[in-house]
């Protein structure tokens, strides 16, 4: 998925969802699939922006708890929460948020992230959409991927993927 401009004009179609009373959204490109709360595994001296893995059809694939990797306090699971899986070039993540909201299309281009943010959770995001229900902070999964607390993971990955061929 390459990184949307936030000067461009192209539409974009997210994938919303809520998390700490802020809605978020990611690209519907860059979403594989949404699935409700399957069993995560928590993995030991991992980061602590990583829930654990669970397993989609066979593969394990890692839980971000988007929250924490945003500076918040560990996301509270219930029933209304679900996974949303990313995708980007060969990394595959699912991320825990509270729920789910609804299809949003945006015709406008995207402001810049504001200036208040810390530098690593501006980073994170493509920019943000004014909308009448209120302001939505349109996320870049391939940073989101490759967020420094994440690289460590994604070193062995390639070590391992090096490994087998």
């Amino acid at each position: 998925m390459e990184k949307t401009d936030a000067s461009s004009g192209r539409t974009l179609r997210l994938v919303c969802f809520q998390l700490r009373g802020q809605e978020l959204a990611l690209p519907i490109e860059a979403v594989r699939e949404t699935l409700p709360i399957l069993p995560i595994t928590r993995v030991v001296l991992t980061p602590a922006c990583i829930a654990g893995v669970f397993s989609l059809r066979g593969d394990i694939v890692p839980a971000i708890d988007l929250g924490v990797l945003m500076g918040f306090p560990r996301t509270e699971v219930g029933s209304d929460s679900r996974i949303v899986v990313i995708s980007h070039a060969d990394s595959v993540a699912g991320i825990v948020v509270e729920s789910l909201r609804d299809l949003r299309t945006i015709d406008t281009p995207l402001d810049p992230p504001p200036v208040n943010l810390s530098a690593a959770v501006a980073q994170l995001l493509v920019g943000v959409a004014a909308t009448e229900t209120g302001t939505v902070r349109v996320l870049d999964a391939s940073a989101i991927l490759s967020a420094e607390p994440l690289r460590p993971l994604a070193r062995l990955e390639a070590e391992a993927e090096q490994g087998r061929t």
